[in-house]
């Protein structure tokens, strides 16, 4: 059943008191709104270039639905922006593909009685959906279609021994930690089969198979794999490799180092363009290389380019590559050919944030996902020969009827000449000459930036913040990506050093503005923004008058140890390891000052976070409470690095705002209560 969720949230918010109409304003965005926003995750155009199929992220509806994931559905749209949902409802459709002619749409879903994910077809033309193939007793994790549409590369896991079951009913449980794996292999079947569960053989490839891409004569495969199936292993020991789909062997492998991203065919099979790194230490994907297939020599095509790249796609009848490059805080689509380290802007800086490009058959249309500072993400379309851009969908209606703050980007260069920026959203009600409250909001990575689109989330306030009258600020402080490698390498072998004081001066800046009031200033972030924001509570205690940390980072020798990427903190981050230098890496850790904290912390984190182990928090949390400090630790059981369930976020979001509200704008000497009333909500919700 296909849910009207605005009207109907808008209705319930109001009849529970969520928020008052009257001290904030039905033309203002509430937290309610904002959990509930969908947006587009996977955006596929059409063989024809008449229509894009997608996936829509619908989040579960608050104090009515059970504690779970979003929901996906499926619909399409087409190039004059008229929209039929095709699958809807509590579904979770994945990885959508159109067949070869255009009459199908594949996916992968769990349907009906499936205990499995499977392959499913559903016609263009109508109909209901039906199951393509299945595995035996294993779901399909991945698959890529090839160009005549007469085979399927699956990727899959092998299926449990039956025994396995069994035997721990019986008590045999013991884990061997991070050896007992289990790899994800590669498939190639014939699309023409029954949908009776396969077993098909697996190629004998013993590494872990990640992805899979088609050459467009259907001769070779471009297999990516990694040793294991360790998160640490696929960020820093990845490769492509080229396969012949005859033989089952592979013919030429390209060395790369560091970090590695996608891969695609030209149209004539000669080359390959890459995603990867400038070298071991490069902490991002966003390098674009030319691999040639027949020797193996892979080249960097666009050198000391001053973005990264993120996202590649040939044209299907000539080898010209689209590619999409995010530059400071803006996304550029540009288009390239072998031999030249030129490209032709097609889609100019300030027009969206783009990802995900999709190119029909002709060439002629390019389908992405685009969001910019008042909506999240949703289909865009450019066609001709001048690519004009056309937005197709519109997920969150009831957004033309809001009103949204101003939002810009900044830059300025720090006290020792290096230029920092970030956005700036001011107040809803801004007044110049007058002083603000103001939330900083620190990205994590470091390996990442904040760009000027849709920037409102449960831990990221936003708009939110905007219409509550804070001013929001996202900083790209040093080290982020954007700029260039040289750029994003800037905090390496400095941990918390000129990175986080880079955080005082955009503060000070904001003054200088007469924007902020210095007294009011409050920090928040998540993972390396939860450092940030821990970091800023103790060492930078002087500067923030609140502090909100998420699965941030607080011990840096016991990070080391507890988290599933500690090789690529050493490569990419650190640059050393602990023992080489125990003292300074514990005078990097926001424990080592806590007893100077002035700052008022509110600590939350999933408890199932592999990342950065949630002890990270406790020790932060016990070392300032025993000292009299003012801190709260909250966790958020079933929840990993960061909050994907809708229950965990809007809970997440009222406490962000109300540690805010209770120390930037009520003065207060004390921490505010730590029950917030669920049960008088869901009460009211169920009167509704």
């Amino acid at each position: 059943m296909k849910r009207q969720f605005n009207a109907v949230k808008h209705a319930v918010a109001l009849s529970i008191g969520l928020f008052s109409v009257s001290a904030v304003g039905a033309d203002r965005l509430t937290v309610e709104e904002v959990i509930g926003l969908q947006q587009v995750a996977q955006a596929k155009v059409s063989p024809s270039g008449d229509n894009v199929a997608f996936t829509r992220y619908v989040p579960r509806e608050l104090y009515k639905e059970e504690n779970g994931l979003h929901w996906a559905e499926l619909h399409i749209v087409d190039d004059k922006g008229v929209e039929r949902p095709y699958i809807t409802g509590q579904v979770n459709i994945a990885n959508i593909q159109w067949s070869a002619d255009g009459s199908l749409v594949y996916f992968l879903a769990k349907m009906g009685d499936d205990k499995h994910t499977a392959l499913y077809q559903i016609p263009f033309n109508g109909g209901q959906a039906t199951k393509t193939l299945s595995l035996k007793d294993t779901s399909v994790a991945d698959y890529a279609l090839s160009k005549d549409g007469k085979q399927i590369a699956l990727i899959a896991k092998p299926a449990k021994d039956s025994s396995v079951k069994e035997l721990k009913e019986l008590g045999f449980m013991a884990e061997v930690y991070e050896e007992a794996l289990t790899n994800k292999q590669l498939f190639v079947i014939d699309l023409a089969q029954s949908a009776k569960p396969l077993t098909p053989v697996a190629w004998n490839i013993a590494d872990f198979v990640s992805d899979v891409q088609w050459s467009a004569d259907g001769e070779q495969l471009l297999v990516k794999t990694q040793p294991t199936a360790l998160i640490d292993d696929q960020y820093m020991k990845s490769q492509w490799h080229i396969v012949n789909v005859a033989k089952q062997q592979v013919t030429t492998s390209f060395m790369t180092e560091g970090k590695l991203g996608a891969a695609e065919f030209s149209h004539d099979g000669k080359y390959v363009a890459i995603l990867g790194a400038e070298d071991k230490h490069d902490p991002a994907t966003g390098r674009l290389f030319l691999a040639e297939t027949n020797t193996g020599k892979i080249v960097e095509w666009i050198p000391n380019h001053m973005g990264h790249i993120s996202d590649i796609e040939w044209k299907n009848n000539k080898n010209e590559l689209y590619f999409i490059t995010n530059i400071d805080t803006d996304s550029v689509v540009g288009l390239i050919k072998p031999g030249s380290e030129k490209y032709k802007v097609v889609v100019k800086p300030g027009k969206f944030i783009a990802s995900q490009l999709s190119i029909s058959e002709s060439d002629k249309t390019i389908a992405l996902r685009g969001n910019t500072a008042k909506h999240p993400n949703e289909v865009f379309m450019l066609r001709g020969s001048k690519h004009k851009a056309s937005r197709l969908s519109d997920s969150n209606p009831f957004l033309a009827d809001k009103q949204f703050a101003k939002q810009e980007s900044i830059s300025f260069k720090a006290s020792d000449g290096v230029e920092i920026g970030g956005v700036l959203i001011y107040p809803l009600d801004y007044k110049k000459g007058q002083r603000y409250p103001l939330i900083m909001s620190v990205h994590g990575g470091p390996e990442s930036h904040d760009k000027d689109g849709w920037l409102t989330n449960y831990s990221r306030p936003g708009q939110l913040g905007a219409a509550q009258g804070y001013a929001v600020f996202y900083p790209n402080y040093r080290g982020s990506t954007g700029k260039g490698v040289d750029y994003s390498k800037l905090g390496q072998n400095d941990y918390a050093g000129k990175e986080f004081d880079d955080l005082v001066e955009f503060k000070d800046h904001l003054v200088d503005m007469g924007l902020v009031d210095s007294a009011k200033v409050g920090i928040t972030g998540g993972s390396y923004g939860g450092y940030a924001s821990a970091w800023a509570a103790t060492k930078l205690t002087k500067h923030f008058a609140a502090s909100v940390m998420f699965v941030g980072v607080t011990n840096q020798l016991s990070k080391f140890g507890t988290t599933d990427i500690s090789n690529e903190m050493h490569l990419v981050h650190a640059r050393s390891y602990p023992w080489d230098k125990w003292q300074w890496y514990l005078e990097r850790s926001p424990i080592y000052w806590a007893g100077q904290s002035e700052t008022p912390l509110l600590i939350m984190h999933g408890k199932d976070d592999p990342r950065v182990h949630p002890a990270q928090s406790m020790e932060l949390y016990r070392y300032m409470k025993v000292q009299g400090k003012e801190v709260r630790l909250v966790y958020y059981p079933g929840e990993g690095h960061g909050n994907r369930k809708a229950p965990a976020q809007y809970d997440y979001h009222l406490r962000l705002m109300r540690w805010m509200d209770n120390y930037l704008k009520n003065d207060a000497k004390t921490m505010p209560d730590h029950k917030i009333d669920h049960k008088a909500k869901l009460e009211a919700a169920k009167e509704a």
